[in-house]
């Protein structure tokens, strides 16, 4: 099996901290710059899984790095450079204290919620006899606090404001910078038959200045749907055709495994990891258009170092 880059401790110039996330290690380079090494590690269930799988960190961060390269005539971001496969190098910013989730689409979080009866969602109100997947008339901001510890929790752009978390005038700036990059957003993809069907943006501030921060429209971020056949599914009532992570989710779930106490994570054999591997490498394809180049794994560590150390040199 190709080696899966599971765990970083790298120890780069001027870096004063780590955090390690689920999948991403971000690394505080002098107060000034972050290293973000996106990892083969993957989660679900609010769980890391066992095994790493090959290839789907530079998948997410390629993916990222695509996108933010082509928004960024819409707001500025904090990507610098990407000098590795598995790497972003960019501006450290104060994140705003919410995320901006935007929804083309009544589904996830959103169609619970309505199932379950309400008819609001973050103050917007929702129309009455809606079906799941079904299309809003304009996408609907749901935005959501960033939780220190647990889980977000939604919040309308009225306590938003009132509660000081983000002034006036700037969520008004973020609210319009996250209808523009949806909007391109959903261009891309229906260029390559897919649909965006929700995402969130994260933004933060230096300088006096609002950038987009961290990553943008990959599969641990969004939702896609096939747009061919949408329509005929929708009619029917079926679930409709994802691009997304569900399928790991999916697995899991029909191996008894959904987070729960007392549950075992199913083992994870080579057949399979090698299985996720390529639909990662699929979900790249199918999202940039582009042809996946596997990088040289055999070291992958020492690569790491080596592009980030001398990437930096030049830098601080």
């Amino acid at each position: 099996m190709s080696n899966a880059l599971t765990r970083t401790d790298f120890r780069f110039p001027k870096q004063k901290s780590v955090y390690h996330g689920k999948v991403r290690d971000v690394y505080n380079i002098n107060d000034d710059l972050l290293v973000m090494v996106v990892s083969d590690r993957i989660s679900a269930f609010d769980v890391v899984l066992p095994e790493g799988i090959p290839y789907k960190g530079q998948v997410l961060n390629q993916i990222a790095e695509k996108f933010l390269d082509a928004t960024a005539d819409i707001v500025p971001n904090w990507k610098m450079d990407s000098p590795d496969p598995n790497v972003t190098v960019g501006q450290m910013c104060e994140p705003y204290k919410v995320e901006m989730v935007i929804r083309g689409y009544l589904t996830g979080h959103a169609w619970r919620e309505y199932r379950d009866g309400k008819r609001e969602l973050c103050g917007i109100p929702l129309p009455e006899e809606m079906v799941e997947n079904q299309k809003f008339d304009e996408p609907i901001i749901t935005p959501t606090t960033k939780a220190d510890e647990g889980h977000d929790e939604d919040i309308s752009r009225d306590d938003i404001i009132s509660q000081g978390l983000v002034d006036k005038v700037e969520y008004e700036m973020l609210e319009d910078y996250t209808r523009k990059l949806f909007q391109r957003g959903t261009e891309m993809a229906d260029e390559k038959g897919l649909i965006l069907v929700d995402t969130k943006y994260e933004f933060g501030k230096k300088g006096g200045k609002i950038y987009l921060i961290d990553e943008i429209h990959t599969p641990d971020s969004s939702r896609y749907f096939y747009a061919d056949g949408y329509e005929k599914r929708l009619k029917n009532g079926e679930k409709q055709k994802q691009l997304s992570k569900e399928f790991v989710r999916q697995w899991l779930i029909e191996n008894g495994f959904q987070g729960k106490e007392g549950q075992t994570v199913p083992e994870m054999n080579e057949d399979f990891v090698i299985s996720v591997s390529e639909r990662y490498i699929e979900l790249f394809e199918k999202i940039t258009g582009d042809k996946f180049e596997k990088s040289d794994t055999s070291k992958i560590h020492s690569r790491i170092e080596k592009g980030v150390t001398e990437y930096l040199v030049g830098q601080v």
